[in-house]
């Protein structure tokens, strides 16, 4: 049954009042040159900085739902965008609202997604520092060795599913899930979804800076892992 929205495009923000604007006015220019109905839910997610100001003038445009929320983190929000997103389309696509990746590479994935249920991201030519070169590769290995695989860039935040696809899996993530990217990567693979690695370029964000960083990032990365880890039993005895 096709819902009312052919695409819901699921944006966390936390503190990005510099870029914000830009950034939903490129995905809105992008999107509508497409013959489809979208919506992008934005969720701010209990930004300290001016970000709610800058969201304003979208709360009253038909293309967007803009959602303040208390600050639960980023895997929480997400999984908030995903719930409300599959009651309205038959798509969703995540992605964050950096601007490190742009929205014009998102045509591609909707040219080529009704032979997949769902397409991932493969961030090219991205610079980062040793330490998130060294947890996005770690990242890959844990989910090819705990669900199979198949998924490139296991934690990239630029990917689009089915709705149907999507629909099998959240009921089994508990809403306070800390890296439920990593988890649905994994278990795509290990559900039999037939999944595309699309290479999108990546581009280091030009405004604000990153909320995790040292120590901070280190200890997140540990929790994603544990957590990945302990979630794979959800799934262990599925059946693709």
């Amino acid at each position: 049954m096709s819902l009312p929205l052919d695409l819901a495009v699921v944006m966390p923000v936390y503190n990005e009042e510099a870029c914000i604007a830009g950034v939903l006015g490129d995905w809105k220019a992008t999107l509508s040159t497409l013959p489809i109905r979208f919506l992008i839910i934005v969720l701010n997610d209990g930004s300290r900085d001016n970000t709610a100001a800058a969201l304003r003038p979208f709360e009253s445009d038909p293309h967007f739902q803009v959602i303040h929320k208390p600050n639960s983190g980023h895997g929480p929000t997400i999984l908030q965008g995903y719930r409300e997103a599959v009651r309205v389309a038959d798509w969703v696509f995540q992605c964050d609202s950096d601007d490190e990746m742009p929205a014009k590479d998102f045509v591609r994935f909707w040219a080529v997604r009704d032979s997949y249920d769902a397409l991932f991201a493969v961030r090219h030519h991205r610079q980062q520092p040793w330490d998130r070169w060294l947890i996005t590769r770690f990242s890959r290995l844990l989910t090819g060795l705990l669900f199979g695989f198949g998924v490139t860039d296991a934690n990239a935040p630029y990917r689009l599913f089915r709705r149907e696809a999507l629909e099998r899996f959240l009921p089994l993530l508990p809403d306070n899930t800390f890296a439920p990217n990593l988890v649905l990567s994994g278990a795509s693979v290990r559900m039999g979804l037939r999944v595309s690695n699309i290479p999108v370029p990546h581009a280091n964000r030009k405004t604000g800076k990153p909320s995790l960083a040292n120590f901070k990032l280190w200890k997140s990365a540990l929790l994603a892992f544990r957590q990945t880890w302990s979630l794979r039993r959800l799934f262990r005895n599925a059946v693709p």
